[in-house]
């Protein structure tokens, strides 16, 4: 079997930060800098915190919370920024920085908004109350981001979720439910099951069954044209390397083995593992396809040419597949394990604050999709002056560099100091981390796009209408 430390040892470093993990010592400071470190506890256990506070603190304090992982945090592996480099700029500039552990590692939502306003308090008592509060953070930790502004709008002045998952989450792990259910279905009928795990040995079974039907899948031209289906319908990029360039729009051979790839690494770990643990928080399974036609999912999907064409070269009968999917026994969720996870979290599009989102274009684990699905429900609550929304042409999952966190960062500021959004255009966003030239790893990559819509929209519109049809 291959735990799920194995499949993290194998990420590129932008998403082993998304993961949670730290890329520099956390117990180290710059001079002139107090660091504060310590705990606070709850019903879960100890939360550790750092603080990081800049002897020319300006009275802004910067709450980071970090992303999803699959191993608890001690005290020395705590992190308050997302990269050494973005964490100096900002001390340098006398931004205050905190972050939390969270009392539980996984999809610990439930613990981390409990924990990031404990923190907020442990702040006020030992360094004094800020003049303004930023919350950001990335992929999880993105999520977190948008849902402490949203539970606790009065801690907040502005907020920067980054590579977050702001579909919300019924509304990610169906999309993710429905690509695992097309590749079971469809290439290794009763190979492997996709919930109610309740062990790691059954998570474990499960996923070395679903790697082995994907490999040998990714053999044949039927397989892979499967697999494309597959990803379609969670509309995962056909681009994986963040320092190689995007396939050609019409390479689609290309654009399916870098999806075969964001399956292999890290996907199918939290299909299994991730599910797994959050089945357990749940108390059950949280996902559903009951009532999903995938002809029309499929026709909505950004990748449906590449599926056309790659199902035309195997000599496949693409309508004879989609009718196999549409006929195939439905998953049903548990409505305990949906309002779980409903609670933890569903956007209800409410800012009350301004909110700068970053994602990149090619991010096959939190797809690019979900900022079409927050940009909706923001729309819904009428509240889009108060939302923008930022995209770096790029592969991987949070592979921001410095230079880009740290433009979109001061567009926010600009925002909070003046009442007025600048720019944000791929020209304006560029030129501003251009000018920051230590911090530009790779050229900054800003692009104007528009996402295409997420397929699996859950959110406060449709949460009642959806619990009531699609889950019994």
């Amino acid at each position: 079997m291959r735990a799920p430390s194995a499949w993290l040892r194998g990420l590129g470093g932008a998403a082993i930060l998304a993961l949670g993990l730290a890329l520099a010592p956390a117990g180290a400071s710059a001079a002139g800098v107090t660091l504060i470190k310590g705990f606070t506890t709850e019903a879960a256990g100890k939360s550790y915190y750092k603080i990081e506070v800049p002897s020319n603190w300006n009275g802004t304090l910067v709450l980071y919370s970090h992303g999803y992982s699959f191993t608890a945090i001690g005290p020395d592996d705590v992190t308050d920024v997302g990269d050494p480099a973005t964490g100096a700029w900002l001390l340098s500039r006398g931004y205050a920085l905190a972050g939390s552990s969270y009392a539980t590692s996984g999809w610990a939502l439930q613990q981390a908004f409990q924990d990031q306003i404990a923190l907020l308090d442990v702040f006020d008592a030992k360094v004094g109350h800020p003049n303004r509060t930023i919350a950001w953070g990335h992929s999880l930790g993105g999520m977190i981001t948008a849902g402490l502004v949203q539970l606790f709008p009065n801690r907040f002045t502005a907020a920067l979720p980054m590579c977050g998952v702001v579909a919300g989450g019924p509304g990610v792990w169906n999309q993710g439910l429905d690509s695992e259910f097309a590749l079971l279905t469809l290439q290794a009928p009763g190979a492997f099951k996709l919930v109610d795990f309740k062990t790691l040995g059954s998570a474990a079974a499960n996923f070395n069954a679903a790697t082995k039907a994907l490999a040998d899948a990714q053999t044949t031209a039927q397989g892979r044209a499967r697999i494309a289906l597959s990803a379609a319908l969670a509309d995962v990029p056909g681009w994986f390397d963040p320092a190689g360039p995007q396939p050609a729009p019409t390479d689609y051979a290309a654009q399916e083995v870098n999806q075969f790839n964001w399956d292999n690494n890290p996907d199918f770990a939290f299909a299994f593992f991730g599910r797994l643990e959050l089945e357990i928080r749940a108390g059950g399974n949280f996902s559903w396809n009951t009532g999903v036609d995938y002809r029309d999912q499929l026709a909505r999907s950004a990748d449906r040419a590449e599926v056309k064409a790659l199902y035309k070269a195997a000599g496949l009968d693409l309508n004879k597949d989609l009718d196999t999917l549409n006929d195939a026994p439905r998953i049903a969720a548990d409505p305990h394990a949906v309002s779980y996870l409903s609670k933890f979290i569903t956007y209800n599009g409410d800012l009350d604050m301004p909110v700068l989102t970053l994602h990149t274009t090619g991010d096959g684990l939190v797809e690019v999709t979900d900022e079409q699905a927050y940009a909706s429900v923001v729309k819904s609550a009428e509240d889009s002056e108060l939302l923008r929304q930022t995209f770096v042409h790029r592969a991987g999952h949070c592979t921001f560099t410095p230079g880009e966190t740290i433009s979109a960062f001061e567009t926010l500021v600009h925002r909070i100091d003046t009442g007025r959004w600048s720019s944000t255009s791929a020209a304006t966003m560029n030129a501003q981390a251009a000018a920051l030239t230590t911090l530009n790893i790779a050229p900054p990559s800003f692009v104007d796009f528009k996402p295409s819509r997420f397929l699996r929209p859950f959110d406060a519109r449709n949460a009642g209408e959806d619990e009531g049809h699609s889950i019994d």
